[in-house]
């Protein structure tokens, strides 16, 4: 949009900020926020509210959503890429993200909880008594 100019010739407001399309996409896909997108380009939050209007026609939240998720795709790939280079790490978690796998703790009660309440009576009444011959 060109811009517009006052009868001494003089421009009307501050020039548009430079947002590349691009660049703005590739910063959501990394998940940056609207203020470090705005740090970025040296421009307003504001700014970049009314790019995603021009450029998109919806607000930053929704086009941020939607840029991200090729992002998360990007990373997703380069997990399988590890996982199947034999990273057992990554292919443990990954298990446990999408196949609902789980690591069981196995626990052993040694004492029945009334061993272990009295075990706790007896040291504190005998700290007590210390206390009162002191």
């Amino acid at each position: 949009m060109p811009r517009t100019y006052k009868p001494t010739g003089n421009p009307i407001g501050r020039p548009r900020a430079d947002i590349k399309i691009d660049e703005f996409e590739k910063l959501c896909g990394i998940q940056c926020t609207k203020q470090e997108i705005a740090d970025w380009f040296r421009c307003s939050e504001d700014s970049i509210d009314r790019f995603c209007y021009r450029q998109y026609g919806q607000p930053f939240a929704v086009v941020h959503e939607q840029k991200k998720s090729v992002g998360k795709i990007s990373l997703r790939r380069r997990q399988y890429q590890v996982a199947e280079k034999g990273n057992t790490s990554m292919l443990i978690w990954l298990g446990k993200q999408y196949l609902g796998q789980r690591e069981t703790a196995e626990v052993k009660v040694e004492q029945s909880i009334d061993e272990s309440i009295k075990k706790m009576d007896d040291f504190f009444t005998s700290k007590q008594q210390e206390e009162q011959e002191q």
